[in-house]
């Protein structure tokens, strides 16, 4: 149903003969426009998530590297496999599908850090330190992580491995990401 521009008039001018002239707003209600805000909050938080989870990295093929430089001693291997993480060879956090599962976070589902493998890094490195130590040779100010990932390690996964390594608890600061040496014929 369509009214006319003229019954349109009529209504406004009634609506402005309703209200009395000089008549302040004493109160705002202001809970409609917190319903809004709360809807949009929940959407972008969702948007955030799911934005997150779709920057996961499929097939990228790693640069190729014609630099050779060699490990620093006292550095961590992490190796990070379709089916756990594995640090000097051990496996210390599974993974399932590409992920870790939530329960083994921080913060669930939504958490970047890893509380077993940080832990598993920082023994690991206090006995590197306590190793080097006993050899006569000085730890390194800054420890370093050797990272191996297929070219199909998510993203977030990679993201994950960093920040626990970098937590308080393990403590390492140098990350080094192994690459494919280009063969020869290459060139």
């Amino acid at each position: 149903m369509s009214i006319s521009r003229r019954q349109a008039r009529t209504i406004a001018r009634k609506a402005v003969k309703r209200v009395a002239e000089g008549e302040s707003i004493s109160h705002l209600n202001i809970m409609p426009m917190m319903d809004i805000m709360t809807v949009l909050l929940i959407a972008f938080l969702f948007q955030s998530v799911t934005g997150a989870s779709a920057m996961a990295v499929g097939n990228v093929n790693l640069p190729t590297s014609r630099t050779y430089t060699p490990i620093p001693a006292g550095a961590v291997v992490v190796t990070i496999s379709d089916r756990a993480i594995l640090v000097e060879g051990q496996p210390v956090v599974p993974v399932k599908n590409g992920s870790i599962d939530p329960s083994l976070k921080k913060d669930g589902a939504l958490g970047i850090e890893i509380p077993k493998l940080a832990r598993f890094l920082g023994m690991v490195r206090g006995q590197n330190v306590a190793r080097l130590r006993n050899q006569g040779k000085t730890p390194p100010k800054k420890p370093e992580l050797v990272i191996i990932a297929d070219k199909a390690t998510r993203y977030r996964l990679l993201f994950e491995v960093i920040v626990s390594s970098r937590s308080e608890v393990a403590g390492y600061r140098g990350f080094r990401l192994i690459v494919i040496r280009p063969s020869a014929a290459a060139g």
